[in-house]
């Protein structure tokens, strides 16, 4: 079993920087056979996939986060984390980890962490 924990959520001003981190506890086989995402979800709105980074390392990112946002992993520590830099208001949201196990087609998630961007 899997199970991921969020960490450094806050409050900021837009045009600050936070940095997310994500730690997932269990095999770790499974975490570097594993893509790991960052979704958001705002307040009234869908979650949305922020960014992804493949088992392998390569990035993906929403158009809307793009050149600001980046995502790391470690996989001899079996941590992610998303640098977010140049927030802005509408970054504000919970944010959480997502552990795709590809292999078995399986999602685990986090909890959440909570970013509020100020204006």
């Amino acid at each position: 079993q899997v199970q991921l924990v969020e960490s450094g959520g806050g409050l900021v001003q837009s045009g600050g920087s936070l940095r997310l981190s994500c730690a997932a506890s269990g095999p770790g086989y499974i975490f570097s056979m594993s893509a790991m995402n960052w979704y958001r979800q705002a307040p009234g709105k869908e979650r949305e996939l922020v960014a992804g980074i493949s088992n392998g390392g390569r990035p993906t990112y929403s158009d809307s986060v793009k050149g600001r946002f980046i995502i790391s992993r470690d996989n001899a520590k079996n941590t992610a984390a998303l640098q977010m830099n140049s927030l802005k208001p509408e970054d504000t949201a919970v944010y959480f980890c997502n552990l795709y196990y590809i292999d078995y087609n399986k999602d685990y998630w986090g909890k959440g962490t909570l970013v509020t961007v100020s204006s």
